[in-house]
């Protein structure tokens, strides 16, 4: 008899045989491999909290640079102002005084009409000086001639205003982000629902009550208002616009090239499958959908790593009640620009 050591779930003690030694060996190795995640989910551990760490330390030196262009701006504020401040009381000192030398003016003039008596009719004409002070007083304080220093200000304004549409060029900062990884999306209309016409640079989609005189070919959608892009994405990150001013229902979102295209009518709809994701608007409310037939809160999606190219995907949507006849249009990510 031989006597083997002790193992975890096996008797201390039992005969020899191969069945038993395989059994064993089996045991330690799960057991190896069970050390083996165990360990592995200590360093995925560690990396979270290295992660984290990072992450917070580049949110802390963000924030700093935040707080140090505030400061500067609100320097800047409070110099400008002065500035103004400064020019202000300049001007309003100025016209204090012409105030004042009216005033004394008037002060004169009564002291002068307390003079004529009116009984004996004797009444001292005015000399010529009178007269000359009295014109020279009322050529300084005319109002007309009294003007801040509109360059200066025009100037000030001007600046300002130039700050303005550089620091929002710049902002929002995680847009300048995206832009780096701007990507150009081109529509197929060999995809597109009869229903819809896609322009000769496959840069807009526009829903028409007319059903297009098109080829029927495998890829067209037959029974949704959808059409996709002619490539798509494999790799990378990617970002593109699309213009939706105007309209009261869209679909924007991304698919893999084997969504349905013909037969059920919901198995179509962008993100309502496991293939396709998709953010939809219509009369005021957005949805984010994707494999559900409930609505979600739009945040962003999170699919972990995609199993297939990608293809932007939209959907123009139908004419709602007359109020959705305006294109949607893709953006030019290069030549977006600030507005006031």
């Amino acid at each position: 008899m031989v006597v083997l050591p002790p193992v975890s779930g096996v008797s201390s003690t039992h005969p020899y045989c191969p069945e038993m030694e395989l059994l064993l060996k089996h045991q330690q190795r799960l057991q190896r491999q069970r050390d083996g995640i165990t360990h592995r989910m200590k360093k995925l551990a560690a990396k979270q909290a290295e992660i984290t760490k990072k992450t917070d330390a580049v949110k802390e030196k963000i924030r700093k640079k935040y707080e140090d262009m505030k400061r500067v701006l609100d320097e800047d504020l409070r110099i400008t102002l002065t500035e103004l401040d400064t020019e202000y009381e300049a001007t309003e000192k100025y016209v204090e005084d012409r105030i004042e030398e009216c005033y004394h003016l008037t002060q004169e003039l009564d002291q002068e009409l307390s003079k004529i008596d009116v009984k004996t009719q004797e009444i001292d004409i005015q000399n010529a000086e009178t007269e000359k002070k009295i014109s020279e007083t009322l050529k300084l304080t005319d109002p007309d001639r009294i003007q801040m220093d509109e360059f200066k200000c025009g100037q000030l304004l001007s600046l300002t205003i130039n700050l303005l549409l550089f620091i929002r060029s710049q902002v929002p900062v995680t847009k300048k982000l995206f832009q780096t990884y701007a990507a150009d999306v081109v529509l197929d209309a060999d995809t597109a629902h009869p229903k819809l016409i896609i322009s000769p640079k496959g840069d807009s989609a526009t829903f028409t009550e007319t059903w297009q005189d098109v080829l029927e070919t495998p890829s067209r959608f037959e029974t949704t208002l959808n059409v996709i892009s002619r490539e798509g994405f494999s790799e990378g990150q990617q970002y593109w616009e699309v213009d939706v001013r105007g309209k009261t229902y869209w679909e924007l979102g991304l698919t893999y090239p084997g969504i349905p295209r013909k037969g059920r009518e919901e198995d179509s709809w962008l993100g309502r499958g496991k293939e396709s994701w998709c953010v939809e608007y219509f009369n005021g409310d957005y949805t984010a959908w994707h494999g559900a037939d409930t609505m979600t809160p739009l945040h962003c999606f999170c699919a972990g790593t995609f199993t297939d190219t990608l293809h932007p995907a939209l959907c123009p949507g139908h004419d709602n009640e007359g109020t959705n006849w305006k294109s949607l249009n893709i953006c030019d990510v290069s030549r977006s620009a600030p507005v006031l």
